[in-house]
C-alpha cells in the first residue's frame, strides 16, 4: 500500500483481516481449480478453434463460433443448451426473454423468494404502469413472502405450489436491495424438491445473476429447469463487454431463442460482429475472475467486522454470490464508502459518486463503479439505494489485490470523515 496514504488503524486491521481469511481462501481456491479446469474441457468438448473466435455479419448463418459459444457455456452450467448473446443489454433483458419465451397468457408465475428485484418488477408489471409487461398478456403474479428473518417459507412454498400449480415457479438467487440471505444451491436444491414432487409440471426458472461459478455445484445439476443472468457480472470475466445467457432444457431454450428473433429462426441467426473473441475470453477466465471476487467479498467482511461494522455474509460463511453487505448506519459513511472504493479503481479514480434517480429504482442510488466496462460489477464496485438501513452492497474485483485496496480505501475514508466530524 505505499502509494497510497492509509490510516493505520486500517492497514493494522487488514492483517488481522488476512488471518483471518486464510482457510476461506484455500477453500475458494479450490473451487477456482475445480471450474477452471471444467471450463477448459467446456472449451474442449466444443472444439473451440482460432476461426470461432471471428465474428460474422449480416444474419449470421452457419456462425459456428456462436454455436461453440453455446456449447461452452452448457457444458460450464450442467445445461442441455445455452443462448449466449451479446445483443442481450442486460442481465434483466435475459431474464424478460426468458420470461416471455415460456409463459403465455393465462399462466401463472409464482415467485417463491418474496418481491422479485427492482428493475424486473416493471417487465412483470407489478408497478412502473409500462406497455408491454407480462401484466398485459394476462399473465398472473403471485408470490410467497419470505419468512421474518429473510429466509425461505418452504411449508408456504409448498402449499403455494401445491394450490395453484404454477406454470412457472420463480427463484431469485441473489439478495437484491434486500437484506435477505442469498441463496446456496443448497437452499435452490430443497426449493426443487419441493416443486417437483407437488407440481412436476412446473418450469422452475432461476434469477442466477452473481451467482454463477460460486462452487462446484450449478443449479441446474439440483433441479433447476431455466436460468439466466449477465455476462458483464460472474460469467464474462469481466472482458465480455456486454451481453447475457440463458441455460438450461434444451426445449425451453429454444422457445426463449424464438422470442430473442423470431419464431422458427430462433439460434440459427444473429450476427455476432466483432464480439466472438471476447466472449469466449471472458468466459475462459470467468472462473478464475469469479474466485477473485469471492476473495475481495471475504476480506471485505473480516475487515469491516473489525473495524466494529455488522456484515452479511460473515468472512466465515458459505455463499451463494460475489455480494458483500456491510451495514454502515448512516447516508454519510454509505457516501465515504462509495468514495473509497471508486478512489481505488484504475478508471475514473478521480470522480467523486453522487446519488441519484435511476430508471427502475424506487430510491436515489448511489454508485462507485470505477471500471473499464460501464456498469460491469464482476469489477469492484459498491452501490445502495438511500434509505434505512444504509447498507451497502460490494462485489468484484477482477484480481484480489486490487479488491483488498478497494475495500482499504473505503474504510479509509469512513475513518477520515469521523475524525472530520469529531474535529
Amino acid at each position: 500500500m505505499d502509494f497510497f496514504d492509509i490510516d493505520k488503524r486500517v492497514t493494522d486491521a487488514s492483517v488481522k483481516a488476512m488471518e483471518l481469511c486464510k482457510d476461506k481462501f484455500k477453500e475458494i481456491e479450490k473451487i477456482q481449480e475445480y471450474n477452471q479446469c471444467k471450463m477448459i474441457k467446456a472449451f474442449q468438448n466444443a472444439g473451440v478453434r482460432e476461426s470461432h473466435l471471428v465474428g460474422s455479419t449480416g444474419y449470421g448463418y452457419d456462425d459456428y463460433g456462436r454455436e461453440a459459444l453455446d456449447k461452452v457455456y452448457a457444458f460450464a452450467f450442467d445445461a442441455e443448451d445455452a443462448l449466449v448473446r451479446h445483443n442481450f443489454v442486460s442481465g434483466t433483458h435475459a431474464l424478460t426473454v426468458a420470461l416471455f419465451g415460456v409463459l403465455r397468457p393465462g399462466d401463472t408465475m409464482l415467485s417463491v423468494t418474496g418481491m422479485p428485484y427492482d428493475t424486473i418488477r416493471s417487465a412483470i408489471g407489478i408497478e412502473g404502469g409500462y406497455s408491454g409487461s407480462l401484466k398485459d398478456f394476462n399473465i398472473d403474479f403471485k408470490m410467497v413472502d419470505l419468512c421474518d428473518d429473510g429466509s425461505i417459507d418452504y411449508d408456504a412454498v409448498k402449499a403455494k405450489i401445491e394450490c395453484l400449480k404454477p406454470k412457472m415457479v420463480y427463484i431469485q438467487r441473489s439478495r437484491g436491495y434486500s437484506t435477505r440471505a442469498t441463496l446456496t444451491w443448497r437452499e435452490i436444491k430443497k426449493i426443487c424438491d419441493i416443486s417437483k414432487k407437488v407440481s412436476p409440471e412446473s418450469i422452475i426458472m432461476l434469477d442466477n445473476c452473481y451467482g454463477e461459478f460460486i462452487d462446484k455445484v450449478e443449479p441446474l445439476s439440483v433441479g433447476v429447469d431455466l436460468m439466466a443472468g449477465s455476462l458483464i457480472k460472474n460469467p464474462g470475466g469481466g472482458i465480455a463487454p456486454t451481453g447475457g445467457y440463458i441455460a438450461g432444457k434444451e426445449k425451453l431454450v429454444e422457445m426463449c431463442s424464438y422470442r430473442l428473433t423470431t419464431p422458427g429462426t430462433g439460434k440459427e441467426i444473429g450476427a455476432t460482429l466483432s464480439t466472438n473473441r471476447e466472449l469466449f475470453m471472458g468466459a475462459y477466465h470467468a472462473p478464475h475472475v469469479t474466485g477473485e471476487a469471492l476473495k475481495t467479498a471475504v476480506f471485505a467482511s473480516a475487515l469491516f467486522e473489525i473495524l466494529g461494522y455488522d456484515t452479511d455474509p460473515k468472512f466465515s460463511d458459505n455463499r451463494g454470490d460475489i455480494i458483500q453487505l456491510i451495514m454502515l448506519g448512516s447516508e454519510e459513511k454509505l457516501c465515504r464508502f462509495c468514495e473509497g472504493v471508486q478512489s481505488g479503481s484504475a478508471v475514473d479514480s478521480f470522480v467523486t459518486p453522487m446519488p441519484s434517480d435511476m430508471p427502475g429504482y424506487e430510491n436515489q442510488v448511489i454508485m462507485a463503479a470505477g471500471a473499464f466496462t460501464l456498469g460491469s460489477s464482476i469489477e469492484l464496485s459498491a452501490d445502495a439505494p438511500l434509505r434505512e438501513p444504509y447498507a451497502v452492497w460490494m462485489q468484484g474485483g477482477l484480481n484480489f489485490h486490487s479488491g483488498k485496496l478497494g475495500v482499504m480505501l473505503a474504510a479509509d475514508k469512513i475513518l477520515k470523515d469521523e475524525e472530520k466530524v469529531a474535529l
